[in-house]
């Protein structure tokens, strides 16, 4: 049983980005503190391995495959979330990458990165926000920006640009949702070993982590449960007077990339 600050029996959460990584991690961290985890994201594979990795801990959680890009299927995600219960929680943590240098950024490639990694986050923002309102109870937004927003980085800008504007889009709507007892706060990880860090070439891989070993005074790589641990505490009473922040799990370094 978790400390009664931490125990969020009797509420609800809603995870985008949960069929692996950090999302997968925050959800099965969520549902183990006693929370019904709402779990979306578009792979379907993933998703459903994630429900039963709740279910097999005793938790309790539902699937709504989407796209986060698509405003309306998150719309009718968060309905059906209310038709069942109420939304006090918020954990928007779908994203992807992309790398190029700038020079060699295609149009596409921009409004992709921009779609999933910041559009798709205003969307979830909004209309879980509209549904805490119309509730009239507290609640709580946990928005995933990145470490790479806090200095340049070399073929990260689609994805340094969309994290930038959702570290914005976090402290504005902090301002807005404050009066409504809403607090929104953004988890800004460094490094860290997931599904989409694993895409990258096995030789960068490797001299990525290297690096993140050696700057890291925990001379250790980064694991989503760390991080999740952080959504965790944001989505909880223990963080109760804390909205606005931008929380850095990064090993003890400014930029670990």
């Amino acid at each position: 049983m978790p400390l009664k600050a931490y125990d969020l029996t009797g509420r609800t959460a809603f995870v985008t980005g949960a069929a692996g990584g950090i999302g997968r991690a925050s959800a099965v961290l969520l549902a183990e503190a006693g929370a019904t985890v709402h779990c979306a994201d578009i792979d379907e594979k993933g998703l459903t391995e994630t429900r039963t990795q709740i279910a097999d801990t005793g938790g309790t959680a539902h699937t709504h495959p989407l796209d986060v890009t698509d405003r309306a299927q998150l719309k009718a995600a968060i309905e059906r979330i209310e038709s069942i219960g109420r939304l006090d929680i918020l954990a928007a943590i779908a994203g992807i990458m992309h790398n190029s240098p700038v020079l060699e950024t295609r149009d596409e490639d921009l409004d992709r990165v921009l779609a999933v990694n910041f559009k798709g986050i205003l969307y979830a923002c909004q209309e879980s926000a509209r549904a805490m309102i119309a509730a009239g109870t507290p609640g709580s937004i946990v928005t995933m920006a990145s470490g790479a927003v806090d200095a340049a980085s070399a073929g990260l800008l689609c994805y340094s640009a969309a994290k930038a504007a959702v570290v914005q889009l976090t402290k504005t709507l902090a301002t807005e949702l404050g009066r409504h007892s809403i607090r929104v706060n953004a988890v800004a990880p460094g490094w860290i070993r997931t599904p989409m860090t694993d895409r990258h070439d096995a030789t960068l891989q490797r001299q990525a982590e290297a690096a993140m070993i050696r700057i890291s005074p925990l001379r250790r790589v980064g694991e989503p449960e760390d991080v999740a641990h952080m959504v965790l505490h944001l989505a909880s009473d223990a963080s109760a007077f804390t909205t606005g922040q931008i929380l850095r799990p990064n090993g003890g370094v400014a930029m670990p990339w």
